[in-house]
């Protein structure tokens, strides 16, 4: 049986990490953003699936 690879898809770049992190969108309250530390470290933005806000 396969086992699941810890970690968490940053909304921002894609790739999966380990360090991030995760809060609820700003202007919606619903849409799960999850961040990696590098994107936060150089400010890249991020889009909210629920209802589009970007935000930096």
């Amino acid at each position: 049986m396969a086992q699941a690879i810890p970690g968490k898809v940053c909304v921002s770049c894609g790739r999966l990490t380990h360090q991030y992190t995760e809060f609820k969108c700003p202007s919606c309250g619903k849409g799960l953003i999850i961040r990696c530390e590098h994107c936060r470290e150089i400010t890249n933005t991020y889009k909210c699936k629920e209802c589009g806000f970007e935000g930096p």
